[in-house]
């Protein structure tokens, strides 16, 4: 087999296997379904194969060949937007919603698992090439191929990892309470319940706990509306809640204490699991539109 199409097919095959490995099926079941997923697999296996025939292209001084990879780029921003439009169409059918910082957090990792198939497979070609360059056996230029392109891999998903809010901030159990109709977490007002039917179910079924910062980047990241609406979209959808469509007392809510910056939550849900529900807050992923660094500037740390 010639040597440049042995090198193709090896960057092909990474790239490829990079992209379904950043495929995951869990709780949120988004995009798993089949064709969703066989949508992915495919432009997947488009973007490694821009990645693999890259270097046999400059190889053959084709120069010209590699300007497609601008085509990549253009894809890819395609696919962030097909992503964006997906979620945004399906987001009135969630009675909890995603909100839309937690929808163009979604998009973006889809477009960058793109860059990182074509990425890997161009470190496996680039690998196989130096291989052959210093003339050592086929075999092990294809193993330095592949050990490059998995050294990428795991190098830009550690770089791309997603922190969660277990890493900026504490999540304690909250208690909850009535003052007249008015709901109190932690003696924090959150909002008016006026049915007494409604507070008799959040008294019996509701949880509540306090999301509490470890510092002022904390602080800043959980003021954020889209992190909040996170939090409570991630526990809603692994927990269930009580509520149903035109039911605005069941609504799961997360308040900010404006004394110290800490979260109040309360959510109804059928049975109550406060351990799992401090889990599943604890899991929630800090979005990139929500990260803030006050404490790196000098004003932030003289304020704060």
């Amino acid at each position: 087999m010639d040597k440049h199409m042995l090198l193709i097919i090896t960057a092909l095959i990474m790239g490829t296997a990079a992209r379904v490995l950043l495929m995951k099926v869990d709780y949120r079941q988004y995009p798993t379904y089949p064709q969703s997923y066989l949508s992915h697999f495919t432009l997947g296996m488009i973007a490694a194969g821009l990645g693999a025939v890259a270097i046999p292209a400059l190889v053959a001084k084709e120069y010209v060949a590699i300007t497609f990879l601008t085509i990549a780029a253009q894809q890819f921003r395609d696919v962030r937007n097909m992503e964006r439009q997906s979620l945004d169409n399906i987001e009135p059918t969630e009675l909890v919603p995603r909100g839309t910082a937690y929808i163009e957090d979604i998009a973006k990792a889809f477009e960058a698992r793109n860059y990182i198939a074509t990425l890997t497979a161009l470190a496996t070609g680039l690998g196989i090439q130096l291989g052959m360059l210093i003339k050592i056996a086929t075999s092990l230029s294809i193993l330095v191929g592949i050990l490059s392109g998995t050294l990428i891999f795991f190098g830009l998903k550690r770089l791309l990892r997603s922190h969660e809010i277990r890493e900026i901030a504490e999540v304690k159990e909250a208690n909850i309470d009535f003052e007249g109709p008015l709901l109190k977490i932690n003696d924090v007002i959150i909002m008016n319940i006026g049915l007494k039917s409604a507070r008799e179910v959040i008294k019996t079924q509701g949880m509540a706990v306090e999301i509490i910062p470890n510092d002022a980047n904390g602080i800043a990241i959980l003021s954020n509306i889209g992190q909040r609406q996170a939090i409570l979209h991630n526990a809603a959808t692994q927990l269930g809640i009580r509520k149903d469509v035109d039911e605005p007392d069941f609504t799961p809510i997360a308040r900010r204490n404006p004394e110290n910056g800490n979260v109040m939550m309360i959510i109804v849900t059928m049975a109550p699991d406060i351990p799992c529900l401090i889990e599943a807050v604890k899991k929630t992923p800090v979005l990139e539109s929500s990260k803030r660094k006050p404490l790196d500037s000098t004003v932030g740390r003289k304020h704060y």
